[in-house]
């Protein structure tokens, strides 16, 4: 006997993205505000001035890339708990990628779904983690292999946050950018080639069309199945070095940007990419003072971790690699010795 059972599934996780000076938010339920322990005592107030809910409480974590683990996870559960949330319950993600990576984990596997909001501080998580329902954390063998595809219901951007912001974590985001511009869209990559984004107005342009193309590839592809993967452009070897270095040591965006070099060198291998091009996305990293060199002391080890990148499937690595400025090509048959070779060339 067979039974099957059918699922007709109609269901519509659209929301949207506010960029401006935060409007008040209301809840008709109990609202958890996820934060760390660098921003609750800079914004929190601010933020919680803003909520109007029935009950308001605060979850505040250690900051940091090696936070992001399971460890945290059950943390954040405990206390969920604790705070008897149920399911009509909201979450508040106040933070950076780390920050709304593990909220929107959380969510997703608090009494099986409950909704959360981002309202990211950083410029990596405003012009990239916060958009797309990536959730996640990482574990020894690598970053992000835990998670889900969970959707907010919706996302807060307000520059403002960015007054209080670290140099390098505002670096960090401008390695996003240049992420999407040079593999997505050739006339915003030689706009930014030309802006200083530390003026105000430039900045909030470069953050809205950031969001735009990041938007754009996630209702083409929502779970990476295809043309979302596009975004790890620099990611595969990026990953590997935040892993061989210690998580939270190189930002994520700091490796993202020595990423994009190692990919690059692999591009002009095989041919992908002409020299004076390569040139022109290393010199937009250094131009905003990123740093695209990376020397790995054990090329073999750094090889052998790509086989637990997400792209990967049986056993043949997918990099993501431009093919010139504002394109860009999956590469999925790369023979090893030219790998190993932009491995240790790293940004040269």
């Amino acid at each position: 006997m067979d039974i099957e059972i059918v699922l007709n599934k109609n269901i519509d996780d659209s929301y949207k993205i506010y960029l401006g000076d935060l409007d008040p938010l209301r809840f008709e339920t109990k609202v958890a505000i996820v934060t760390n322990k660098t921003i609750a005592p800079i914004h929190l107030a601010a933020l919680r001035s803003k909520i109007s809910a029935p009950e308001i409480s605060e979850i505040i974590i250690d900051d940091g890339e090696e936070y992001k683990n399971l460890q945290t996870i059950e943390k954040i559960l405990d206390r969920l708990c604790d705070l008897r949330l149920d399911r009509r319950s909201v979450l508040i993600a106040f933070g950076g990628g780390v920050i709304g990576d593990m909220t929107g984990f959380c969510a997703a596997i608090y009494q099986r779904g409950i909704s959360f909001v981002q309202i990211p501080t950083t410029l990596l998580a405003m012009v990239d983690a916060s958009v797309g329902g990536k959730t996640g954390v990482n574990n020894s063998y690598g970053k992000n292999l835990i998670g889900a595809f969970y959707q907010p219901l919706s996302v807060h951007i307000d520059p403002a946050w960015l007054k209080t912001l670290p140099k390098r974590e505002f670096l960090s985001g401008i390695a996003e950018i240049i992420k999407m511009a040079a593999t997505l869209d050739k006339g915003f990559f030689e706009w930014l080639e030309k802006v200083d984004l530390n003026d105000d107005k430039t900045l909030k342009e470069a953050i809205v069309r950031s969001i735009r193309l990041k938007a754009r590839i996630v209702m083409q592809d929502e779970k990476e199945s295809g043309a979302r993967a596009a975004l790890n452009y620099g990611h595969t070897f990026a990953h590997a070095i935040e892993k061989e270095s210690g998580y939270g040591v190189i930002l994520h965006g700091e490796s993202v940007a020595m990423g994009m070099v190692m990919a690059n060198r692999l591009a002009l291998s095989l041919g992908l990419i002409k020299d004076e091009e390569a040139l022109r996305i290393k010199q937009a990293i250094k131009k905003f003072g990123l740093n695209p060199y990376y020397k790995t002391p054990n090329p073999e080890l750094f090889y052998e971790s790509f086989f637990l990148d997400k792209k990967t499937k049986n056993n043949n690595i997918t990099f993501v690699l431009p093919r010139n400025i504002g394109d860009y090509i999956f590469v999925s048959d790369a023979p090893k010795k030219l790998v190993l070779e932009a491995i240790e060339k790293g940004g040269e």
